[in-house]
């Protein structure tokens, strides 16, 4: 799979999760941000989208703790860009 490829699956998939707010939130996160991110951020991007979305919101709203299997350094990136708006 090319990376244009995997940048558009990633963008889709993070603007159809099922929760409104990790919709709103990924969506975002990803339009401004997708084209950006290196090789290893997509792969860290793609392994937290495979979370539930329930586990998301916790980390992102409740800043409930991030498990071991967690892609802390997207998740730092999300943050971050939470914060910023």
């Amino acid at each position: 799979m090319t990376s244009e490829t995997l940048r558009k699956r990633l963008l889709y998939q993070s603007q159809h999760r099922g929760m409104r707010e990790m919709d709103i939130v990924l969506g975002e996160f990803a339009q401004n941000t997708i084209e950006t991110l290196s090789p290893q951020e997509l792969e860290q991007f793609e392994a937290l989208l495979a979370f539930p979305d329930q586990h998301l919101y916790g980390w992102f709203f409740e800043r409930a703790p991030l498990p071991e299997s967690a892609p802390r350094a997207i998740v730092k990136a999300i943050l971050t860009f939470i914060e910023s708006r």
